[in-house]
């Protein structure tokens, strides 16, 4: 038995056998398209997480935060008080908030534990900073040209889960190029005669999948799928947050454990198992 046969029989075995509907229902979902659109798994952590990151803001900018009931108008306005030139120094502002907060990060994952055990494994390892992204409407220097995270050698074994702060759609959210107009990756980049992204970009736009996603849902995507954003043409700012997860015990690649990935979910056989002592005199 060749290995692409070996591949194939081991891809398509009787695992389904031991699938859950749900379980069954999500992996298809995200082995057909790439990527699943869900509601998050907890809103009061969310909400929680909004309201730092608008405290935060609303300190940055000098204004006093808004009532809960506005975050989203003041997200989504942004812009008429901070200009293009902030918002690094605002991303920094607000990641530093959030990074002092013990709670942030198991918050976050929280957001879409159930699915990341579905579509990734139970035991995790994630991404030790999480990204946030501030995209004014028509600002040039936040953009994200055409790419997939393992063209530059992330491990295929990644996944990214994306979320919103306000509800994104058309240009002030991020697309995908379909999974069945690139099922070979190496064939489709060798077969490509574009010479840089923005002309791959034009020879595939008419193909692209523009994210629909509100707040209160987030995506997780194949980061082996070629995405990006354009300029934001939309008359609102886009927030999102964006942070890499993985099997802790599947292949790593540039990125490492323990100095890019930290594990968050390991069992106690995995624990106990790492722990053990070989090199022992008889």
């Amino acid at each position: 038995m060749n290995s692409f046969t070996f591949k194939n029989k081991f891809l398509d075995s009787s695992e389904s056998n031991f699938l859950t509907s749900e379980e069954k229902e999500l992996s298809k979902l995200f082995v057909d398209n790439g990527y699943i659109i869900n509601d998050v798994e907890s809103n009061a952590d969310l909400e929680k997480i909004r309201e730092i990151v608008v405290i935060s803001a609303a300190q940055f900018a000098g204004v006093s935060p808004p009532k809960p009931n506005d975050y989203d108008s003041f997200l989504n306005n942004i812009h008429n008080i901070i200009s293009a030139k902030d918002i690094n120094k605002l991303r920094i502002c607000v990641l530093n908030s959030l990074e002092k907060l013990d709670w942030f990060r198991p918050s976050f994952f929280k957001l879409a534990r159930n699915a990341l055990s579905i579509l990734v494994g139970s035991e995790l390892a994630m991404q030790r900073r999480i990204n946030i992204s501030v995209q004014l409407p028509r600002d040039e220097s936040s953009l994200l040209h055409i790419h997939a995270d393992t063209w530059q050698g992330d491990s295929p074994f990644e996944v990214v889960l994306w979320l919103p702060l306000v509800n994104c759609y058309k240009t002030k959210s991020m697309y995908f190029l379909p999974q069945n107009k690139c099922p070979n990756q190496s064939r489709f980049l060798s077969n490509s005669n574009c010479i840089n992204s923005n002309e791959l970009y034009e020879s595939v736009k008419k193909d692209l999948q523009w994210m629909k996603v509100q707040f209160g849902q987030f995506i997780i995507f194949n980061q082996s799928l070629p995405h990006g954003n354009i300029v934001n043409n939309e008359n609102e700012t886009r927030w999102s947050f964006n942070c890499r997860f993985k099997g802790v015990f599947t292949p790593y690649s540039d990125k490492k454990l323990g100095d890019f990935f930290e594990p968050i979910t390991l069992k106690p056989i995995s624990k106990l198992a790492i722990s053990l002592d070989f090199d022992r005199e008889d």
